[in-house]
Formats: C-alpha cells, sequence, structure tokens
C-alpha cells in the first residue's frame, strides 16, 4: 500500500484538484465559443447592415415608368423630406437618405412640387432635388437610340441645341472635363476611360434613353449629367451580378456594346454573348466586324477582307479579348445578355440578309453557313 493510499485527506485534495481542472477546461471552452458566436454574430449584423444600406440606396424599381408628384414645401427638413419620398414609394428607407444626405453633405435642396420616379436611386433623386428639377412641361426632348456611338450621339445633341456638333465633340472630350466627371461619378467613371487607347473616354457611358430639358438652351455638361445619371441607376441593379462576375463597369459596358452593334432584330442576345465568352475562355479572338468598322470610323453594311488589316486596338481580328473599350452605348437588354449569357458550346455566328442569325460549333461548319448566306452575296 502507497502513502497517497494511507492518507484520505491526499487523495480527497487531489481529487478536488482535478475536478476544478475540469471544470475550467469546461468553462474555457464555452468561453471561446460564446465569444466565437458573438464574433460571427457581429461579422453578420456589420454585413447585413452594409447590404442593406447598399439596398437601401438603390431604385424601388429600376424598371417602373411612373412618374410621381411629390412636394416640397419651403423649409423642409432632410428628415421629413426622407419620410415624403418613403411614404411615396420613391425611396426605401428614409433614415437611409438621411444618413447618406449627411455624410456626403448635401444640401440646399429646393422647394417646388417633383416628378419622380422609383426607377430613380437616391443619388440621382438628391441631385434633382439641389438642381430644382420641378414639375413642368419639358422645354424639349433628346432621344438617344440604343447603338449610337459618341459622335452620332454628338450630333443629336446638337441638332436639338443649335450647338456646332464640332464644339460638342471638343467638350466631350476635353481632360478637364472628363476630369471633373470622373469626379463627380468616381463608381462609374474610372481610370479605364483614360486608357491611351481608348479613342473617347465617355464612349458607350451616355445611355440610350429620351431626356426631357426644361429649357430651351442646356449646356453639354447638363445633357451629359443626364445621361451618366441614368446609366449610372440602371448599373446599380446589377452590381451584384457584376461583382460575382468580375466584370468592371468598363468591362461590362465593353461587352454589351459588342453584343448591341451586333444584334439584329431577331438575335438573341444571350446567345452572342455565350459566343463571345466561349471565345475568350478558349483564347481566340473575337473577330467581330463592328470593331473593325469602329477603328475606321466608317458605317458600312458588310465588312470586306481589306478592312481586317486596319490597324487598331480595336481591331477584334488582330488583338485577342476585348478591345479597350465600348464601341456604342448598349440597352438594358445587351448589358443583361452580357451578364447573363445563355450556356452554349458555340464559337461562332453569323448574320444573314433577313436579320436571322446563325450559331455554329466549328469552323468547318460557320464557313458553310457563310457560303450559303452571305459570301455569295457580296
Amino acid at each position: 500500500m502507497t502513502t497517497d493510499e494511507k492518507d484520505p485527506k491526499k487523495n480527497l485534495i487531489r481529487d478536488k484538484m482535478l475536478e476544478h481542472h475540469q471544470e475550467a477546461k469546461v468553462v474555457r471552452k464555452i468561453v471561446s465559443i460564446i465569444s466565437i458566436l458573438v464574433l460571427l454574430l457581429i461579422v453578420i449584423i456589420g454585413g447585413g447592415g452594409y447590404l442593406y444600406i447598399q439596398s437601401a440606396l438603390k431604385p424601388v424599381d429600376p424598371d417602373s415608368k411612373k412618374q410621381k408628384t411629390v412636394e416640397i414645401p419651403i423649409g423642409s427638413s432632410v428628415t421629413g423630406i426622407g419620410e415624403k419620398l418613403e411614404s411615396k414609394g420613391i425611396i426605401k428607407n428614409a433614415k437611409v437618405f438621411k444618413y447618406y444626405v449627411k455624410l456626403k453633405n448635401e444640401g440646399g435642396f429646393m422647394a417646388g412640387e417633383y416628378q419622380l420616379s422609383p426607377s430613380m436611386d437616391v443619388a440621382e433623386i438628391v441631385s434633382r432635388l439641389k438642381t430644382g428639377k420641378v414639375l413642368a412641361e419639358a422645354s424639349f426632348k433628346i432621344t438617344v437610340p440604343e447603338g449610337k456611338q459618341l459622335t452620332e450621339i454628338a450630333a443629336i445633341m446638337a441638332k436639338a441645341t443649335n450647338q456646332k456638333e464640332d464644339d460638342i465633340l471638343t467638350k466631350l472630350n476635353d481632360k478637364e472635363f472628363i476630369k471633373m466627371l470622373m469626379e463627380k461619378y468616381p463608381d462609374l467613371l474610372t481610370n479605364e476611360i483614360l486608357d491611351t487607347k481608348i479613342k473617347y473616354p465617355l464612349e458607350g457611358y451616355l445611355f440610350p434613353a429620351t431626356y426631357p430639358f426644361y429649357k430651351p438652351n442646356p449646356s453639354v455638361e447638363e445633357m451629359v449629367t443626364a445621361m451618366l445619371d441614368k446609366t449610372r441607376t440602371i448599373l446599380s441593379s446589377y452590381s451584384d451580378q457584376s461583382e460575382e462576375k468580375k466584370l468592371s463597369v468598363h468591362k461590362l459596358l465593353t461587352m454589351a456594346s459588342l453584343i448591341e452593334e451586333e444584334a439584329t432584330e431577331k438575335a438573341d442576345r444571350k446567345k452572342i454573348s455565350s459566343v463571345f465568352y466561349n471565345r475568350i475562355d478558349k483564347g481566340m479572338k473575337l473577330q467581330t466586324d463592328p470593331t473593325v468598322l469602329y477603328a475606321q470610323g466608317k458605317h458600312k453594311e458588310r465588312v470586306v477582307y481589306q478592312d481586317l488589316e486596319v490597324n487598331s486596338p480595336y481591331n477584334t481580328y488582330k488583338h485577342t479579348g476585348l478591345p479597350p473599350g465600348p464601341i456604342a452605348s448598349a440597352g438594358k437588354m445587351s448589358i443583361e445578355a452580357a451578364l447573363e449569357p445563355e450556356k452554349t458550346d458555340f464559337y461562332y455566328f453569323l448574320a444573314a440578309e433577313d436579320g436571322t442569325i446563325y450559331y455554329s460549333k466549328s469552323l468547318e461548319e460557320h464557313n458553310q453557313l457563310k457560303a450559303k448566306y452571305i459570301s455569295n452575296k457580296k
């Protein structure tokens, strides 16, 4: 028999110490689990709060065509304005609106009757309230059709305002003007538009739509601001998809512009999109004719082989991947197609004379279709 076995008191102390040790281990384990859970809760609440705020800043309904009259009385507080906008269904959350205004140090809202839409984001609504774009009959409207290039948009603006087309185009490419716009729209206009290979920095960024103006001779800045506001509003609806697809705004608008220029009324834009993505994934050149014409500054029904030799970074017959930037202003359908291409194994497509698009998996099949629908037409 050992000394310990002869001494019951020592055994009792040892057992108590072992018991306390086990209890301490359990307590430490519980504390660790609670700490981890608390940390996770903080992360979830913080992340959820960020997502909630981001959502609250986006349009209530991006596709809405409704216009609602909102009266802002003289002396209205930011809180009062936010509550009125929320009650009218123009914004999602009055408190988020209030904190956005304070964070951005916005103010100087003008009293009056405004015509606002659920398709506007908070930034656009704030801009309206600051500039006093109240409910009134438009002095005139400018319509920018889908697929128009910057030079064509400049011509539309010039015709509507009796300004010189060259003066407008010069302004649209002025370095100081571009810099000012970049500061105003930092999430939309990034340094990508300053690439030396870019033909026109704002190409593809002026959204195709109809724009009402409430005075007869708006400045180029006022017209461009209305168009960029629209682009920002539209793209805000697709920010999550863009992030998931790892597409910057610039690359998204570039891909969308290619789809826009290749599409016909009978075209399925999502299939055209799939062909472009399939070719990029395989390391193939995009070989899309509109980029060649854009490089030449021409508009032609058909591209001939000598056109394909043009020396330009926009020539996708010579360079792999996307061109340096958009080649036209794309509409919503083409933007959505750029984000959600159909899953296909097509690598080629061509448009027949009647607008029908034919897709093929191999060059041999493509050449057969080309001989049937195009070659004999040249």
